[in-house]
């Protein structure tokens, strides 16, 4: 009896523990956002030429929009975007971009060019790389710069 007790009353405690600091704007894995720094300044660079290449054409080079191309920064993309998943992101430009050739671009590039245009929307960098795993992206969500 005390054994379940105790059981319990640890459980409930982690349970409060989990919420406060999801209250507080803790992060965990699950919780991570794009102003957690989830790209590095490097992989920024290398999407920057690979959205030039790729992207600008339709995107315009400074992600305005132009024509059916939707903007890629500003308050367009985060109403397109914001509390949508870094995945989702990055399945929509890995599968259907560029419009001309859709799906040619690598993971890696497609990781590239979103590490990019976070970047350029004021997210912060970090220490390490984008993921080119979609199930890693998809834990993450696209949030206002702060």
């Amino acid at each position: 009896m005390k054994a379940t007790l105790f059981s319990l009353l640890f459980g409930c405690g982690l349970a409060v523990l989990a919420v406060s600091a999801a209250a507080q704007g803790g992060s965990t894995a699950a919780g991570k956002s794009t102003n957690d720094g989830i790209f590095t300044d490097a992989q920024s660079k290398r999407g920057a030429e690979a959205y030039q290449m790729a992207c600008a054409a339709c995107h315009d080079a400074q992600l305005v929009g132009s024509g059916t191309a939707p903007a890629l920064t500003g308050a367009d993309f985060n109403a397109n975007w914001k509390d949508e998943t870094v995945g989702s992101l990055f399945e929509r430009i890995r599968l259907t971009m560029p419009g001309d050739n859709p799906g040619s671009l690598s993971r890696q590039q497609s990781a590239d060019i979103v590490s990019f245009i976070l970047g350029f929307n004021k997210a912060p960098a970090g220490q390490s790389e984008l993921p080119t795993d979609t199930d890693a992206l998809k834990a993450i969500k696209i949030a206002a710069a702060k």
